[in-house]
């Protein structure tokens, strides 16, 4: 005898709730608002095939073996960037240090930490919005990246921001602000204006390097911060 949909339900809903007690690894949840039929929401943590992925992670794994400057034999890992592709939201910095040379992940050490806690201030997930830099790998001594070494690389940030099409751009530091807007411009003659790169804004700011070398000067924190009030405006964050 064929039982009824809402007693084959139960029998699964009982069945999931005994596998997740005992802690199986391979239940997911999801997140839905009511009853959901089972293909009716993707699984939580599932991503998405989409052309802005592929195109995304094509660019990636092309940093990852690059060899098209002399950086690709000094570095660990190359840095490609990470994150997530719907906030609207990306940060760009110069480039890897030592920590993100080890983990290839970009942002990691101290500087990294405090960017996070800039994101996490601003109402996002740091999953939730997109981290890289201009220059893909790590420069000896953390030195400013050379203007060949950011040509070289320069076609591979411009395809990230092609893939995600973000509403904005914050631009960290003098090196990142320099690729997006022409002239030799200071820092801080240009943090606190949006720019326009195509149909992206872009906001220029102190990298977050700059304020752990800096870390008593409240001044210099006030302006980042008002900065990222100018970027949670326009995203509609309050």
């Amino acid at each position: 005898m064929l039982k009824k949909p809402e007693d084959l339900r139960a029998q699964v809903g009982n069945a999931l709730k005994f596998f997740e007690e005992i802690g199986a690894e391979f239940v997911v949840k999801r997140k839905t608002a009511g009853p959901v039929p089972a293909a009716a929401a993707p699984l939580e943590g599932t991503v998405q095939p989409s052309p802005a992925r592929d195109a995304l992670g094509a660019a990636c794994a092309e940093v990852l073996v690059c060899q098209k400057c002399p950086l690709a034999r000094l570095r660990a890992k190359a840095v490609p960037g990470e994150g997530g592709l719907e906030s609207g939201l990306m940060f760009v910095g110069e480039a890897p240090g030592a920590d993100e040379n080890i983990q290839g992940r970009p942002f990691v050490g101290r500087a990294g930490q405090l960017l996070t806690k800039i994101i996490k201030a601003m109402h996002f997930d740091r999953s939730e919005v997109y981290i890289t830099n201009v220059v893909k790998c790590q420069p000896p001594g953390n030195r400013t990246p050379l203007s060949s070494e950011i040509d070289v690389c320069s076609p591979y940030l411009l395809r990230q921001i092609e893939a995600i099409q973000p509403a904005v751009i914050v631009a960290l530091g003098s090196v990142a602000a320099g690729f997006f807007i022409p002239g030799n411009i200071k820092i801080s003659g240009l943090r606190g204006t949006f720019f326009d790169f195509g149909r992206v804004k872009v906001m220029p700011t102190f990298h977050p390097s700059y304020l752990v070398r800096n870390e008593g000067n409240r001044q210099i924190k006030q302006a980042v911060w008002d900065d990222m009030q100018k970027v949670m405006a326009l995203l509609g964050k309050k």
